[in-house]
């Protein structure tokens, strides 16, 4: 939801003609800025993708060993347990890394120098997941392919299925968790050079504009039963549903779908996040489309309709440019914090 002192906006009529210029020349903007990405061996954390409370551990952990990266790290503690230090599986694994309890009594560290090891507290759990990735990694590593996707399918199928078959083994399962955290981290890592524009977004857009004037409604996912009323994330799932991308439902989740421009590479089609609290991406609590000129389409809050605001306020947070690798690779209900 947008606070309610948020209420510059953009006359819906002028602006009609400015947002069809803008599908049209999303794809343009598209083509000419694709063979400009950059890249680089140094990995480091997007703005605020990992809670502050965290972030030093991950990044120095995340280092252990050639295997891993912070990104990397970052991306499995949100698959497991969307950094919820207190989060409990089905299965009984414990803690914001998600570990059984036996293979805790085998791999947990002592991280913080405390004399104990805790399998609640991330002082303890995330040096051992770090840890833990890079001795499973020491186990394969003389199995054929990539280090990272062997020591990820040694996790999740075990060492001996990798060493078997000389790298990750033809299951459906481990093939997908190898795929899914390898393409989440890049929503964890910060960029080294300009983000691929997405080629979904006229459409998202396009979607979005339809929607100017509908009154906003706390939950709203567009049903008829709702009288077609959308809140803040239900308008942006709905308007990337539209291009086949099936987007998590609430906003802090939503930031997980892609890599992070920064505010000057925006393009038209980017989600762009508010948050009281600009180091935590747990903590957004409102998102918008961009559409270019320092303005979004977003459902800002109960009482108002979708309209035009302004990107740039003191509760910016950042933005994300959706990919559908990054729309699938994220889970369906993280745990919260």
């Amino acid at each position: 939801m947008r606070k309610a002192w948020l209420v510059a906006s953009v006359g819906i009529g002028g602006a009609l003609g400015f947002i069809a210029l803008l599908v049209v020349g999303t794809y343009m903007a598209a083509g000419s800025l694709a063979g400009g990405a950059g890249g680089g061996e140094t990995v480091g954390l997007a703005k605020g993708a990992v809670p502050a409370t965290y972030q030093p551990l991950v990044q120095k952990w995340g280092n252990l060993c050639r295997a891993i990266n912070p990104a990397l790290l970052a991306a499995q503690l949100y698959q497991e347990s969307g950094f919820n230090p207190r989060a409990k599986s089905p299965a009984k694994a414990l803690g914001i890394a998600q570990f059984i309890p036996g293979t805790w009594a085998a791999h947990g560290l002592d991280g913080d120098g405390d004399g104990d090891r805790d399998i609640w507290d991330p002082k303890d759990a995330i040096p051992s997941a770090a840890s833990y990735d890079c001795k499973l990694a020491g186990y394969v590593k003389d199995a054929p392919g990539s280090p990272t996707k062997n020591m990820l399918a040694a996790y999740n199928a075990g060492a001996y299925a990798v060493i078997k078959y000389g790298g990750v083994p033809p299951y459906r399962e481990t093939q997908n968790y190898v795929k899914t955290i390898t393409n989440l981290s890049k929503s964890f890592a910060r960029p080294v050079g300009r983000v691929e524009p997405s080629r979904q977004a006229a459409a998202a857009i396009y979607f979005a504009q339809k929607k100017l004037g509908t009154p906003y409604l706390w939950g709203g996912n567009g049903t008829a039963d709702q009288n077609g009323r959308f809140d803040c994330s239900g308008l942006t799932l709905a308007a990337y549903r539209t291009v086949g991308i099936t987007l998590p439902r609430v906003a802090n989740d939503q930031y997980n779908a892609g890599p992070h421009p920064k505010r000057a590479e925006l393009l038209p089609g980017d989600l762009v996040f508010f948050s009281d609290d600009l180091t935590n991406s747990r903590a957004i609590r409102h998102v918008g489309i961009y559409v270019g000129g320092g303005y979004m389409i977003d459902a800002p809050r109960p009482g108002a309709v979708i309209r035009f605001d302004p990107v740039d306020t003191p509760d910016y947070f950042g933005a994300t440019r959706v990919t559908e690798d990054g729309a699938k690779a994220l889970p369906d209900k993280p745990s919260e914090v």
